[in-house]
């Protein structure tokens, strides 16, 4: 055993030899000698491994070369690989939210390529303030005094919190203690942000008068907190913004609405549900208001307070601005999507998140057939293709309860057997741009929502 192991240790090729092989040094050539020769050491202990536990050598060790080449180009793969969402959900955390407009994208460019106007002014040769220009956009856009920019909205509540109430009572109703993706809670927020939490009210219902009761001495802050991501329905009652910014002005307490999603426009006037808006609130007199930047405003990720200067003041002097303020590409690719609201007639051609979000269920039928005619041969021996109505959801807990209605093509496993399916959608996301749907009822649904081009699902599901 013992001389059958020497002898196939003897088979291993050196690592000089093998650097003189003309396909290794071509790899070397495109993918530089230090990555070239750390992976073929490797593979040499691998062989060695695989050697010693089955006393032979590896299936790959006849042509170290294609081995090679199959392991660069694995690990030049991006983690952020480009995906087709048929998941039915259009701004999908896990697929990164809100698509950005071409001119949001042509702004990130700039200001990746070029020095820009960060923190200077070019008027007085002298530092500036990186918000300032998107602020005065923000105000023009809600009715704001000031605004404020940080890295998400979970960044923007935690600093509003710090900022104004550290110390001190925030009152929130019960109802509206909200978790969200990846267990962020607003009493863990509040702990970290040195305030201490009041529940008020019930889970279904609470009133005017409980906000009233707990105001004391030491109250801070009134805040009410957007359930996006769940809806309570039957006997309920809350606190509406337009209440609560008049009891915080009679007892002189600031008032905060985190308001999640933050859609900047009417929802209903592009037949979607209604959505409440920063600018309401705004004009109800809530101090401040936070929302998001990648949700219904289809923007970057970003957290957006907008509200009374001498808060957003206090907010921008707190020494946790520096640690969440956005960077140069999110403010570019933020302004050039707030300056799409500018010109309102021609949002819902160039806002990406608007244009999915109004598609017809009939535009997306007709897509749907006539995939459907396409795949269905290439699929037939072994699933039952059919195209079908679905209902397509908004996601990043934006009207949880509200559905789009759309149009799917389904996948039904002929011998019956889930593995198929799963083995199906497994192979799809294993293709070189994976295509994401979901498993349900039995089925592999494509909810074609959010595809604008059928040509490239065609040619990515036939490879």
């Amino acid at each position: 055993m013992t001389q059958v192991i020497n002898s196939l240790y003897r088979q291993l090729p050196s690592i000089d030899r093998l650097l003189r092989e003309p396909e290794i040094t071509s790899l070397i050539v495109s993918h530089g000698q230090t990555q070239v020769v750390d992976i073929l050491r490797e593979m040499q202990e691998q062989a060695r491994l695989n050697i010693r536990e089955h006393q032979a050598l590896p299936e790959w060790s006849d042509d170290w070369a294609a081995s090679l080449h199959r392991r660069l180009e694995r690990g030049q793969t991006s983690a952020l690989q480009p995906v087709f969402n048929l998941s039915g959900t259009v701004l999908h955390t896990n697929l990164g939210r809100a698509l950005l407009a071409e001119t949001a994208i042509d702004a990130v460019t700039q200001a990746m390529r070029s020095p820009v106007t960060l923190e200077y002014s070019l008027e007085g040769a002298s530092r500036g303030h990186r918000d300032r220009a998107l602020a005065g956009l923000l105000c023009m856009l809600t009715g704001a005094e000031d605004a404020c920019i940080v890295n998400n909205n979970a960044a923007a509540v935690l600093l509003v919190l710090a900022a104004v109430a550290q110390g001190k009572e925030v009152v929130v109703s019960r109802g509206e203690l909200v978790e969200i993706g990846g267990a962020f809670r607003i009493p863990d927020v509040m702990v970290q942000a040195g305030c201490r939490l009041v529940e008020v009210g019930t889970t279904n219902r609470t009133h005017l008068k409980d906000y009233q009761r707990a105001i004391n001495a030491d109250t801070g802050m009134l805040m009410k907190v957007h359930t996006s991501n769940y809806s309570i329905e039957g006997f309920t009652a809350e606190v509406s913004g337009a209440e609560l910014a008049k009891l915080g002005m009679i007892s002189k307490i600031p008032t905060v609405i985190d308001l999640g999603s933050g859609s900047m426009i009417d929802m209903t006037q592009y037949g979607l549900p209604a959505e409440p808006m920063p600018q309401d609130y705004l004009n109800h007199g809530i101090d401040l208001v936070t929302f998001s930047g990648d949700k219904l405003l289809g923007g970057p990720q970003a957290g957006i307070i907008v509200g009374k200067k001498q808060w957003i003041e206090a907010i921008q002097h707190h020494p946790l601005k520096r640690a969440l303020r956005a960077d140069k590409m999110t403010l570019a690719a933020l302004e050039a999507t707030l300056r799409l609201y500018q010109h309102p007639e021609q949002l819902s051609q160039k806002l990406p998140t608007l244009r999915l979000l109004t598609r017809t269920q009939g535009e997306i039928r007709d897509m749907a057939q006539q995939l459907r005619l396409r795949i269905r041969a290439y699929y037939s021996d072994k699933f039952i293709v059919r195209d079908e109505p679905c209902y397509s959801q908004i996601g990043s807990g934006s009207l949880p309860v509200d559905r789009l209605p759309s149009w799917a093509l389904t996948f039904t496993a002929i011998d019956g057997r889930g593995s198929t399916l799963e083995k199906l959608a497994h192979q799809w996301r294993n293709l070189k741009k994976p295509v994401i749907g979901r498993l349900y009822d039995g089925r592999l649904w494509l909810d074609l929502r959010c595809l604008e081009d059928e040509n490239e699902l065609s040619l990515a599901l036939f490879l």
